[in-house]
């Protein structure tokens, strides 16, 4: 199975510290580059994170954004109880001092700071929810990587079998090709004045059949298609396997079309080229 290199995926959770939501994308890359954009309260996640991603993830461009919501946390009053005996001490020695001030009332009391304090959230709680809701986006995005790693598998394996069919096209063709050569070339030494050197005519025919014997690249071409079929069945990445196998592929088929000596053989190898660069397009994808 090939995966691809391309996906999105998005979870949630809720506890008692608040509500989180992680987004992640991915896109393709040479190797595994990640990107995380976390809360402060998450920054000190971010190598678990790491960790997290580089073990359901061999390559692309990553990025985790993790977006932290405690607005609707509900939090117990505390009131310090010896922050409010001194701010009291301190307005009994003003109300002393100055016998017309007004004492505040009980809401602007709890406003002064330090006299309310909040109970922080459970941070260990938080961090622990955090990881099991990342771990649950990234079951998602594998499995997106997963199916669009599927289509692309079919896809590949669908142009290399036309490649397959090109290339015992051309192999069908190419007797016919040499047959015409042959005939064309008897021609023209019969409306020459002067006898040929059959040595040299000889020679000159083993030359250009040479020249075009493409059996070599038609078999090599095959050999690639049959070794593009094994690794789309290796259950590991296979991407940088397939980016060179394209560069085979590619290598034949320039070799096919400069030997050709016929429009036909010619218009198959420019086939072959088009369905090589359509599978290249696609590896640049797969992990």
């Amino acid at each position: 199975m090939i995966r691809s290199m391309t996906g999105f995926a998005r979870s949630e959770a809720q506890g008692e510290w608040g509500e989180i939501t992680w987004e992640l994308r991915s896109v393709n890359h040479r190797y595994l580059d990640v990107s995380a954009r976390l809360p402060e309260p998450l920054r000190v996640l971010e190598p678990a994170i790491r960790e997290a991603v580089s073990a359901a993830v061999s390559r692309g461009k990553v990025e985790v954004t993790a977006r932290l919501n405690q607005s609707s946390i509900v939090r117990d009053i505390d009131i310090d109880p010896v922050r409010l005996a001194s701010l009291e001490q301190a307005l009994s020695t003003v109300r002393n001092t100055i016998v017309d001030c007004q004492a505040p009332d009980a809401l602007r009391l709890l406003n002064y700071p330090g006299v309310q304090r909040e109970a922080e959230p459970d941070t260990d709680a938080l961090q622990a929810a955090a990881l099991d809701s990342l771990k649950t986006a990234l079951a998602d995005l594998r499995d997106m990587r997963d199916a669009e790693g599927q289509r692309m598998a079919e896809m590949l394996i669908s142009r290399a079998a036309a490649i397959g069919v090109h290339a015992e096209a051309v192999r069908e063709r190419l007797p016919q090709v040499r047959h015409v050569w042959q005939d064309r070339l008897h021609a023209r030494l019969a409306e020459m004045t002067s006898e040929a050197d059959p040595a040299r005519v000889e020679q000159e025919m083993v030359f250009v059949a040479q020249r075009m014997d493409v059996a070599e690249e038609i078999d090599r071409l095959h050999s690639h298609i049959t070794a593009l079929n094994e690794a789309l069945a290796k259950q590991e990445p296979i991407g940088r396997r397939l980016d060179f196998l394209m560069q085979e592929f590619n290598r034949e088929a320039n070799t096919l079309g400069s030997k050709s000596q016929d429009a036909e053989l010619t218009a198959h190898a420019v086939e072959i080229k088009v369905l090589i660069e359509q599978m290249r397009e696609q590896v640049q994808n797969i992990e």
